[in-house]
């Protein structure tokens, strides 16, 4: 009987900890909603710049900066000289303001202050301002703001126009988080090279850009005309950035300013700064689009062990152009930065942090030798570029959008440098890493990305697809048009779901909704009855009707659905499925 008992609260324990599990997963404060939705203090402007200015100290491990947020103004907005409907609530001292503004920062940073530059028609701010500059008041004014963990709210008390553009100057400081397991657990790294140099630089995919800069912390909503940043470090050191550099500075104090800057949208996570004992070189490719400019950096010990490993970036940028479209980011030009972790595909400056060796930190994901034969982080992160960059999801919960397909590009990349067979022994490889604990996709508005099998089991969907194609040239071009059709772009996972469909001219949405939203891999069961072979699709949507080839001897396709379905055994010459279908095989009883 005791034995009974201690086995009843043991199974007892277990259910109610299941329980709470699965209650913690599902459990989203507001401070989820605030970070991963379109608020209404989000929804009425769009950023098209940020213009940040930073100085890091080393020892402290604090920074100071400024950031400019140039936005557009997506409708009108009156003033009504008292709180309107965007909230209900608001500081007594705030009551007269038109519009509020979500800034994220995440603690412990904190703002000092936020000034903008009015400049509106006479008529409109007649009792507020007093300094007439040709028929319009202009003036330099502070903007209130209220903290609500890592989120600020700005009052404004103006009216605007729509498509008015604006721009605000927050000025901020403190000790960003600093990373514990750069990329994965991330923030601002502070480290030293293997000479005792500083060497700092961030890593936030995730984690959100706010970790270090005030900003519009939404994947969704991209800086449409670009961003700028601009470093102050001791003038020992290096500052490197996204895109160009535009400027460097000697300040005379012991410290030196480097201006870098993209023209291109880019997402609020790719932005950093490297800062390091850097020595470049340059090397110009010949592209789709002309010439491309190509920079290396890397810290001044290691550049002997660079230089032959980058040449990899030539091949890498030949093969995704002819499966991807051009680079899509010419203005900027490409860049492999030396970083102190392991890689991220921060645009136009991906950082490199994997020993200057093939494989992943020397091993093959793959465990069938294909995998050592090229530099993953060059590959994986440089194939970003198109796929996470170019194409971005605008809720991280589609993030398979980028992590599926640029998985996917490591099986493209190995049939390019050795045939296609090599391709799909890679890709079937990477299967045993898949684990099936959670849909790939996420939950949506709460900035919650889904399982991490949205890197190998999202691989292995493109893989799928591609054999249901059964025309690479199809494919090809597939892959091409998503770069150019949604060039620069956020997207949802339903557009490039939809686009895959209508371009191939097979409806995959149940192809999509069984490897993306469900954990089930799809069984095709089968038996044998006298003279009839009989199949069907089990563990599966309902609906689920993919097609699926056999080989050895006269290649056959059958289709099956959820119903059996029968072929005369003397009809099938051979019961082989192709492996390259990620699916299971169950014999019926």
């Amino acid at each position: 009987m005791k034995k009974v008992n201690i086995l009843f609260h043991a199974l007892f324990f277990l259910i109610v900890q299941t329980c709470i599990s699965q209650t913690v997963e599902k459990h989203f404060t507001h401070a989820d909603t605030l970070r991963g939705s379109v608020t209404p203090e989000r929804a009425w402007w769009d950023v098209l710049r940020y213009d940040i200015d930073v100085k890091p100290d080393y020892e402290s491990k604090m920074i100071q900066g400024k950031v400019v947020i140039t936005y557009k103004l997506l409708k009108a907005i009156k003033f009504n000289g008292a709180a309107n409907s965007l909230s209900s609530e608001v500081p007594d001292i705030y009551q007269d303001y038109s519009a509020l503004m979500q800034i994220d920062l995440q603690q412990p940073m904190g703002i000092d202050s936020i000034v903008q530059t009015v400049k509106l028609p006479l008529k409109a701010l007649r009792k507020y301002y007093d300094k007439d500059t040709s028929g319009f008041y202009e003036k330099f004014r502070r903007i209130p703001f209220k903290r609500n963990g890592n989120v600020f709210t700005l009052y404004f008390n103006q009216p605007y126009q729509q498509n008015q553009i604006d721009s605000i100057t927050i000025y901020y400081h403190g000790k960003p988080r600093e990373a514990v397991k750069p990329p994965w657990d991330g923030g601002w790294i502070f480290t030293k090279d293997k000479l005792g140099r500083p060497w700092m630089s961030v890593a936030c995919q995730g984690l959100g850009a706010s970790v270090w800069y005030p900003c519009k912390d939404y994947q969704g909503d991209e800086p449409d005309s670009g961003a700028s940043l601009t470093v102050t470090v001791p003038d020992t050191l290096v500052a490197v950035g996204n895109g160009r550099l535009k400027e460097k500075k000697m300040n005379n104090d012991g410290t030196a300013t480097y201006k870098w800057e993209v023209v291109n949208p880019i997402n609020n996570y790719d932005i950093v700064p490297y800062i390091g004992k850097y020595v470049t070189w340059h090397e110009d490719y010949a592209g789709e689009k002309g010439k491309l400019d190509c920079d290396y950096w890397v810290l001044d010990y290691n550049l002997e062990k660079a230089k032959p490993q980058f040449k990899q970036a030539d091949t890498m940028l030949h093969c995704f152009e002819y499966w991807f479209g051009p680079y899509p980011f010419y203005e900027d030009g490409y860049k492999l930065v030396e970083a102190p972790h392991l890689g991220m595909e921060h645009q136009s400056a991906v950082a490199y942090g994997n020993h200057f060796e093939n494989g992943y930190l020397g091993k093959d994901l793959s465990a069938t030798g294909w995998g050592l034969k090229w530099d993953f982080i060059i590959v994986h992160e440089s194939g970003h570029e198109w796929f996470g960059n170019n194409i971005t999801s605008k809720d991280v919960a589609d993030m398979w959008v980028h992590e599926g397909i640029t998985n996917y590009s490591e099986t493209i990349y190995t049939d390019c440098q050795d045939g296609i067979a090599a391709g799909n022994a890679y890709c079937i490889g990477t299967r045993k890493r898949i684990k099936n604990d959670r849909p790939i996709i996420g939950t949506y508005g709460v900035n919650k990305e889904g399982s991490g099998d949205m890197y190998y089991k999202g691989g292995n969907m493109m893989h799928t697809i591609r054999q249901i194609i059964n025309d690479d040239s199809l494919f090809r071009q597939i892959l091409r048009g998503l770069n150019k059709d949604f060039y620069h772009q956020t997207v949802t996972t339903k557009q490039i779901e939809d686009y895959i469909s209508s371009h191939a001219k097979k409806d995959f949405s149940k192809v999509f909704d069984q490897y993306l939203r469900t954990t089930k891999i799809p069984e095709l069961e089968y038996k044998t009855v006298g003279d009839n072979f009989s199949y069907r699709w089990t563990n599966c949507v309902p609906g689920f009707n993919m097609p699926i080839k056999l080989i050895g001897g006269k290649k056959q396709w059958l289709q099956p659905t959820e119903e059996w379905q029968s072929i005369k055994t003397k009809d099938l010459e051979n019961f082989e499925v192709d492996e390259n279908f990620y699916i299971n095989l169950k014999k019926a009883d």
